[in-house]
């Protein structure tokens, strides 16, 4: 799992549930657009999906394929299982965040960072964090149909990455996906499906077992 994909796991939680007061064909302005995913966010207590991860890096001879399942819970808690490549999963209790990849049999934990020392991205993920605020956002000319794609960049230079895009259902600003791009042009693009918000997910879902045999490093 490259840092971009790491860090792509950590921001995603913009699944929201009010539409943008703007009408269905008129194109809104990149700070409306980001001020009604803001609203719109707040209202997400939790959710569950499935994704596909396109990632691609000049480092890379082609793109890599992903798939698996997520479960968010703000603040700050997060399940993400890869069911290809090396069945890895990166688990959030709200406090520690832990990487266990498979393949190599091994675990490694780091704990979630405070506000002076998370990236945007971040804060935005756990609830403290400002579309508005922190980013300056711009609607590109490429739009996909049925959808309003909005490219975020940090007022404040992050270090692990230099553009964040939301793409949202037109009508409903229901999340649809996330793209990460960091300043050697490589990105890390996930779809989401089966998306379902509110689901009451309990606290114990997001607790991780080292499995036996697991080195922690």
């Amino acid at each position: 799992m490259s840092r971009g994909a790491l860090l792509a796991v950590l921001v995603l939680t913009t699944v929201l549930s009010a539409s943008i007061a703007t009408p269905r064909a008129q194109t809104p302005t990149p700070s409306d657009l980001a001020a009604g995913i803001q609203t719109r966010y707040a209202t997400v207590r939790d959710f569950t999906a499935d994704f596909a991860q396109r990632e691609t890096s000049p480092l890379l001879p082609k793109p890599v394929l992903e798939r698996g399942t997520v479960k968010v819970k703000k603040p700050g808690r997060m399940r993400w299982t890869y069911a290809t490549g090396d069945r890895n999963e990166t688990v959030s209790d709200g406090t520690t965040v832990h990487y266990y990849f498979r393949a190599d049999r091994h675990v490694t934990t780091a704990p979630l960072p405070a506000d002076n020392e998370a990236s945007t991205a971040l804060l935005f993920l756990t609830g403290r964090g400002n579309l508005s605020r922190d980013f300056t956002p711009t609607l590109p000319a490429d739009q996909p149909a049925g959808e309003w794609r909005l490219e975020l960049r940090p007022r404040t230079p992050q270090s692990d990455f230099e553009v964040l895009t939301l793409e949202v259902d037109r009508t409903s600003l229901a999340f649809r996906g996330l793209i990460v791009t960091d300043a050697q042009g490589g990105t890390s693009a996930f779809r989401f499906t089966a998306m379902r918000e509110n689901v009451g997910l309990a606290d114990r879902e997001f607790m991780f077992t080292v499995p036996r045999g697991v080195e922690v490093r």
